[in-house]
């Protein structure tokens, strides 16, 4: 697809609200399409990401909390944890959360789903204009009185 060129003036007239919105729904769109194949939301991939990073680290409570602040689907992060139990991809040892080996299998299937996605986004950008755009958002963030702290 050949994206059309406008001139900086017409492009900075721009509302930002839109195009971050579209971005955002196309972005997370594409990587919920990729999630549903492994029958996975974006809250278990969340889990399943803090989990294996950190075996052992995390409780039921403390994730949840961790995670709340992502979350855009009023998700009941009990039920995610419950299911990936029930899946056998995550056991609770000492009220420790760690990941089965089958669940270990599942995270890098969904990595390697979401890393084809990740690579269609960043077509054609450089690493220099990505870094570019993402630091101009946080700007916004910031100037807005959001934290454009790194997640």
């Amino acid at each position: 697809m050949v994206m059309k060129d406008y001139s900086p003036q017409e492009l900075a007239t721009q509302p930002i609200g839109y195009w971050s919105g579209e971005a955002y729904r196309r972005v997370v769109g594409r990587i919920r399409a990729e999630l549903a194949v492994e029958d996975l939301t974006q809250p278990h991939w969340w889990t399943l990401n803090h989990v294996a990073g950190s075996p052992g680290k995390w409780d039921r409570a403390a994730l949840a909390q961790r995670l709340a602040p992502f979350d855009d689907l009023d998700t009941d992060f009990e039920a995610v944890f419950d299911d990936l139990a029930a899946r056998g991809w995550m056991r609770q040892d000492a009220a420790r959360l760690t990941l089965t080996d089958a669940g270990q299998a599942g995270l890098v299937r969904a990595r390697d789903r979401n890393a084809e996605a990740h690579a269609q986004m960043h077509e054609g950008i450089s690493t220099a204009e990505y870094v570019a755009a993402l630091n101009v958002l946080r700007r916004m963030i910031d100037n807005l009185g959001g934290s454009s702290d790194l997640p």
